[in-house]
């Protein structure tokens, strides 16, 4: 089920992106986040750590020289680092810690880059919007 989902998650994106010129945080993260798509907190985890991970870009570049590769590779990173921290905090501040996890290690980091790129608003409404289309598709095809 999830195979099947996720195929169409990426066909839904590259055509959003070839209409809108806009990207949903990346080719592939709608396709992992439709995976989750019955796990809001998850998705809403994800959306979080990668806009730390954006706040620790900005304060960053301050004082480094991050962009084009090195900036791919810094929201990465920071995103996956984030997201170790996460993993071992959260079972010691929530008891509730399944429903508090983050969607894939290097998706908080995609969303970022994307964050910096187009703004904050921009990824995050073409986000929705894709994973919206998505949750309907599933509805339809009933997958």
């Amino acid at each position: 089920m999830e195979y099947e989902i996720s195929f169409i998650g990426l066909l839904i994106a590259l055509i959003f992106i070839s209409v809108t010129g806009v990207y949903p945080g990346g080719i592939i993260v709608p396709c992992y986040l439709s995976i989750f798509i019955y796990q809001p907190l998850r998705i809403a985890v994800t959306l979080v750590i990668a806009l730390l991970t954006f706040i620790c870009f900005r304060v960053a570049s301050n004082y480094l020289i991050i962009f084009g590769k090195r900036r791919f590779v810094f929201m990465v990173l920071v995103g996956g680092c984030i997201t170790f921290l996460w993993l071992h905090l959260s079972p010691s501040l929530l008891p509730v810690t399944q429903e508090f996890r983050t969607i894939g290690w290097v998706i908080p980091g995609l969303i970022a880059n994307h964050f910096e790129k187009q703004g904050i608003l921009i990824t995050s409404g073409s986000l929705i919007t894709v994973l919206v289309v998505i949750f309907f598709i599933r509805l339809f095809l009933n997958i």
